[in-house]
Formats: C-alpha cells, sequence, structure tokens
C-alpha cells in the first residue's frame, strides 16, 4: 500500500542545483533512518535461522507446520476468491446497472471496513455456535436432533474474513468502473458483444490492475490476521507465532516461524505485480451522468436482494448484536476498567499518531528537496511495513530490543558496575515504535496527496528570499499540509486501535487496550463482555470509512 507509486515529478521542486546540498544532508539521513528502522525487523526476523537450532523448531517442523502451510494456502485461497467475486460483482452492479437501493448500497456496501475481522468473528461465532441463540432457537423448535454446520471450520474462516475484507476489492474495483465509462460498453455492443460479454473481454481486464491491488490488500489483512483465526481455532502463522512466543516461550522459533509468514507476504506481493504487470490504462469517462443499464422485473429483486443480504449479514446484524451486548454487559463493565482500556488505547492511538505522521512529512519533504533514487528507494522501504504483519514486526523488535538491552547492559556494568535488565524491552518504545513501522503507508499517502496539492513555485520563492529548508517546511509548508497531516493521523490513530497482534505480543504489563480486551473475552467465550470495547471500535472505524466515501462521491460528482 505504498504511495511511492504517485511520484510523479522528476525534478527538485525547491530550485536546488544537481550537485551535493549541505542543507539536503540531514533531510536524507532521517529518511534513510526511517527506512532503516523498518528494515531491521525484517532482517533480524530472517538471522533467527543463523542462531542455533532450538527443541522447539524440530516439534513444530514436525507436528504443526505440515498444517499451517495447508490452513495458509487454503486461507488465502479461499478468501482471494471470496473478496474478488463479491468486490467485483459489487462494483459492477452499483456502478454499471440501476436497480431499487442503488444510490444507498453503493457507498453502504463500503461500511464493513469499520468492522475489524476479530470483531465479526466472535459476532459470528457467538451468534452460530452451538450455545448461540440460532442453534438454540433450532433446537427448540425441532428438536434436539435438528442438524446445523458447524461455525467453527474453515468455511465458516474464510466466509467471515470474505465479508470482512472484500470492501478492500469493492472499492477499488468501483473507481476503476467508474473511471471507464459507458462508452467502452458502447464500443463492445458495436462489435457485436453481449453486455456479459463486454464486462468480461472490456471493462473486467481494463480494470485489473485496480482488482489485483484490492486483493493483495486482502491478502495482505488475512495473512496478518490473528484475531479472528484464533477465535475460530484456526491455526495459522500467526497463531503458532503467538503460540511459540508465549506457550514455549521461545522467541527464536516464533522468529523463523514470522520469516516463513513473510515469504507469504512476498509471494503475494509479487503475484499481485504480476497481476498488474505493466498496464496503464486511461480514465475514458465518467460515469455519473451517463445512463446505467436499468434492470427490471426479477433482475431487479435479485440484485437488491443480493447486496441487502450482503450489507444485512456484513454490517448490520453485526452491529446490531453488538449494541444490545453492549446495552447488557453496560452495567457491569462500563467501570473504571474499561476507560482505562479507553485511555490506553486513546494515548497510544494519538502518540502513534503523531510520530507515524511527522515521520511522513519528513520522508516526503526530502523527496521534494532532492527526488533521487535513493530518496524513492528509502521511501519504498519505509512504507513496506504495511505489508508486514503485526506479529512478524513484533518479533523483530523484540529481538532486537533484547539484544540492544545487552548491550546497555554489559556497557553499563563494565562503565558503572551497575546491572541493568529489559531497560528498552517491554516499554513503550517497542509497542510505538511497531505501530510507526507498520502504519507509516498509511500516512504518508495523505501527506504525500497534500504536499503535490503545493504550487512549486511558492517554496521557491522562499527559497529565493533566503530561507532554510527547515523554515521553508515550517512556515510555508506545514500551513499548507494542516489538512493532510489531520486525515494521516487520524487514519494512523484508527488503526492503531484495531490493532491487536502488535499490541498482544509487545504492550508493557499492564498496559491493556480495547483490542487486547476482546482477545481475552473471547478467549474464554465471554462474547457479551467484549461487545462494548468492540462496538466501540467500530464507532472509530467508521471515521476513515466516511472519509473514504466522501472522498469517492466527491471524486466523481
Amino acid at each position: 500500500m505504498s504511495s511511492s507509486a504517485s511520484h510523479r515529478n522528476t525534478r527538485p521542486e525547491l530550485g536546488i542545483s544537481g550537485s551535493l546540498d549541505v542543507g539536503v544532508w540531514p533531510w536524507r539521513l532521517a529518511s534513510l533512518a526511517i527506512a532503516a528502522i523498518v528494515a531491521a525487523p525484517i532482517l533480524i526476523v530472517f538471522a533467527a535461522w543463523l542462531g542455533p537450532a532450538t527443541e522447539t523448531w524440530p516439534h513444530l517442523v514436525n507436528t504443526v507446520l505440515p498444517g499451517l502451510l495447508r490452513n495458509t494456502l487454503v486461507l488465502i485461497l479461499g478468501v482471494g476468491s471470496g473478496v474478488f467475486l463479491l468486490g467485483v460483482g459489487l462494483a459492477w452492479l452499483t456502478t454499471m446497472c440501476e436497480f431499487p437501493g442503488r444510490r444507498f448500497f453503493e457507498w453502504a456496501l463500503m461500511l464493513p471496513l469499520a468492522i475489524p475481522a476479530y470483531v465479526l468473528a466472535f459476532v459470528v461465532v457467538g451468534l452460530f455456535d452451538y450455545s448461540g441463540p440460532v442453534q438454540g432457537t433450532m433446537r427448540d423448535w425441532f428438536g434436539s436432533s435438528s442438524w446445523f454446520p458447524s461455525v467453527r471450520s474453515e468455511g465458516g474462516v474464510i466466509l467471515v474474513m470474505t465479508l470482512a475484507f472484500y470492501p478492500y476489492v469493492y472499492m477499488l474495483a468501483r473507481t476503476a468502473f467508474m473511471g471507464q465509462g459507458r462508452n467502452v460498453l458502447d464500443t463492445g455492443r458495436v462489435l457485436g458483444l453481449s453486455p456479459w460479454a463486454s464486462f468480461l473481454r472490456i471493462s473486467l481486464p481494463m480494470a485489473r490492475p485496480a482488482i489485483a491491488a484490492g486483493i493483495a490488500l486482502a491478502l495482505m489483512e488475512t495473512l496478518a490476521d490473528f484475531g479472528a483465526v484464533s477465535i475460530f481455532n484456526y491455526d495459522t502463522f500467526t497463531t503458532a507465532i503467538y503460540k511459540a512466543w508465549f506457550g514455549f516461550f521461545d522467541l527464536a522459533a516464533a522468529a523463523q516461524l514470522a520469516s516463513l509468514l513473510l515469504l507469504f507476504v512476498a509471494v503475494a506481493l509479487v503475484v499481485e505485480k504480476q497481476m498488474r504487470g505493466r498496464a496503464r490504462y486511461e480514465v475514458t469517462g465518467k460515469l455519473v451522468n451517463e445512463p446505467r443499464f436499468h434492470l427490471i422485473g426479477w433482475r431487479a429483486a435479485g440484485a437488491s436482494l443480493t447486496a441487502g443480504i450482503v450489507m444485512l449479514v456484513a454490517f448490520i446484524i453485526p452491529v446490531a448484536k453488538l449494541a444490545m451486548w453492549a446495552w447488557e454487559s453496560a452495567l457491569s463493565d462500563l467501570d473504571m476498567r474499561y476507560f482505562r482500556f479507553f485511555f490506553n488505547t486513546l494515548f497510544l492511538g494519538t502518540l502513534a499518531a503523531g510520530l507515524t505522521a511527522f515521520a511522513a512529512v519528513l520522508l516526503a519533504y526530502t523527496y521534494r528537496l532532492r527526488p533521487e533514487h535513493l530518496t524513492r528507494a528509502a521511501i519504498r522501504f519505509a512504507t513496506l511495513g504495511y505489508a508486514l504483519p503485526g506479529s512478524v514486526l513484533a518479533v523483530g523488535i523484540m529481538l532486537s530490543f533484547v539484544w540492544l538491552d545487552q548491550q546497555i547492559s554489559n556497557t553499563a556494568l563494565a562503565v558503572f558496575d551497575v546491572k541493568l535488565t529489559q531497560v528498552l524491552t517491554g516499554s513503550l518504545l517497542a509497542l510505538l515504535l511497531a505501530y510507526v513501522v507498520r502504519f507509516m503507508a498509511v500516512a504518508y499517502g495523505p501527506v504525500d496527496s497534500a504536499f503535490e496539492r503545493i504550487k512549486p513555485s511558492l517554496l521557491q520563492a522562499a527559497r529565493s528570499l533566503g530561507a532554510s529548508n527547515w523554515q521553508i517546511l515550517w512556515r510555508v509548508s506545514i500551513p499548507m499540509l494542516r489538512a493532510g497531516m489531520f486525515s494521516a493521523a487520524l487514519l494512523v490513530f484508527v488503526e492503531v486501535m484495531k490493532e491487536m497482534p502488535a499490541t498482544l505480543l509487545l504492550r508493557p504489563f499492564g498496559w491493556d487496550t480495547l483490542a487486547t480486551r476482546i482477545f481475552e473475552m473471547t478467549a474464554e467465550g465471554e462474547w457479551e463482555r467484549a461487545a462494548l470495547p468492540a462496538l466501540t471500535l467500530v464507532l472509530a472505524g467508521l471515521i476513515p470509512v466516511v472519509m473514504l466515501v466522501r472522498r469517492s462521491n466527491s471524486r466523481w460528482a
């Protein structure tokens, strides 16, 4: 999800000559340092293979690893196929067809993005498990011998993740279809193609880059997920990393598992790049004022019913059930502990959002000072963290901090004759670093877009008046970047609130958040007590979804 591809300018914007400028070096070093911070956990995770073999790893290889590989492959194939069919189908339906409720569904179908996958998972399990209300009602109506498929199954976890992640494909595919316009399809009709053939042979290939990007995002989230798969008792690499770390207390084995998970991520990124290829498609028109295919009769009813069922299952029922559970448990759970969880989440989210937005500004501004290959490479590395699962980052950062603690302890013992333990390990610094690395790409996109809207002539005028690079940034750029910086900070804040694996693995003792509270309660089957923090996260998650909807509507207005 890197925004580095949006760099279109190949010349320095501030009028710096081709020779090296001393004033640029601090900014370049800062961007390289940020890229190194992102790269370090990756290298350290792979370096775990250089250490001595542990007793845990042979046990994992013989008993767990084959199942992990199989489950991960099945999950990727199942969720990838599901989000493609659901996302592309709904995008085509709401973009090219006219049916009852289309204006509502075209933006409402993006709302499931506000529900974290692990929240949707425990709602589904709570409703449809053996002890849930659905099966209980069936036993009351049809007797104890009534049959119902097991919700804690492979199909169940694939269905939940498909419903949670299809909006990534829907959002990007819809934008691509809207950019094509009806004239592309009309060309196909002139050539004798039916609407279905025009879709398969013209529209779908033209939208391939956007669809591939959406599927890649969905698969990144699938590979990074920990909460949903743990609720379904479906073992993947993320659950195995957690068990190796906290079950066997073997950080080296956890790092080796994390390196294998990274290989899956790398393969997914390569496949996505190959699917996109070098394709570049031009926007041929806007569909806002163009006629759509008017569906009538059973086709119109089927379209409305399909979109309505998806909306009902993926958003309305989960939110309604969360609200009911939260209301039932509010008297017992709305206490000082809940407010402590909320304060911890708010504090971590605010601090991480500020740090990440500041680092994104440094990266974007360095590119404006000197848009060369080294700077571009640094930005690509710095924005790579979004593709890294939180569990992988947690392992890499923990290994880094363990090594640093050893060096600090040895130095303190040699120089001051003082023995120090866990100076950095188990601190908030480790958790904040994971957040900054993980969500740098989320912050960089809005900041880079805001920079694109600043006229280079303004910055060049400030330079001609003798302003330094820092003065240009602080007095000229920052005031004009406020909207972009606020959007970046807000998006990071919401992502930090929902992040579970990194928080669960790296949080200091006593620093429970809303996400970790949900994990603790769902691990014990206390669905009702997990509802209040989950509903809080859903309401917070609606903020970026509303921003995306407004941006999408304004683009095609």
